[in-house]
C-alpha cells in the first residue's frame, strides 16, 4: 500500500519518539525524506541519521541525542499533497522569529528559510520544527 503522504508520516514519526524518549526512529527512506534528515541534523534537532540498504526498500534510521535532551518541541507539517503552501523570496516565515526553522524545498534543494534568504529563492514551505 502507498503512502499517501511520506513526510508528513516522518514528521509524526519524529514527534513521537522525542517525546517518548525513544533513542532512534526508522521509517522507510526516500530522496527528499533524507534531505529532511540532513537539515535536521544540521540544525541540531537530531544527531544523526543512517540510511540503511533492504530489499523491498532502504530504510532511513534517526537517532536522537541524550534522552533528557529533547531538542524538538514541535514540528508542523505546513504544505500538503492537498493544499500546496508556496512562497517568494520576500515572503520566506521565520518561525518563533527566527528561532525555529523553516523546512524550504527550493529549485536548488531543499534547505532552511534561512539559506534561501541567503541563496535569495523561494520555494515550497514543506514544515516548522522548534
Amino acid at each position: 500500500m502507498t503512502m499517501t503522504d511520506p513526510i508528513a508520516d516522518m514528521l509524526t514519526r519524529v514527534r513521537n519518539a522525542n517525546s517518548a524518549g525513544k533513542p532512534t526512529v526508522s521509517m522507510p527512506s526516500s530522496k527528499k525524506l533524507v534531505e529532511i534528515a540532513r537539515i535536521m541534523q544540521e540544525e541540531g534537532y537530531v544527531q544523526g541519521y543512517d540510511v540503511i540498504e533492504g530489499e523491498p526498500r532502504a530504510t532511513l534510521e534517526i537517532k536522537y541525542g541524550d534522552k533528557k535532551a529533547k531538542t524538538i518541541r514541535g514540528i508542523k507539517r505546513i504544505s500538503k499533497p492537498g493544499l500546496r503552501i508556496y512562497a517568494g523570496k520576500d515572503e520566506l516565515p521565520r518561525v518563533l522569529g527566527g528561532l525555529g526553522t523553516a523546512i524550504v524545498s527550493t529549485s536548488n534543494g531543499v534547505m532552511t528559510d534561512r539559506d534561501a534568504r541567503k541563496k535569495g529563492v523561494g520555494g515550497e514551505v514543506i514544515a516548522y520544527i522548534w
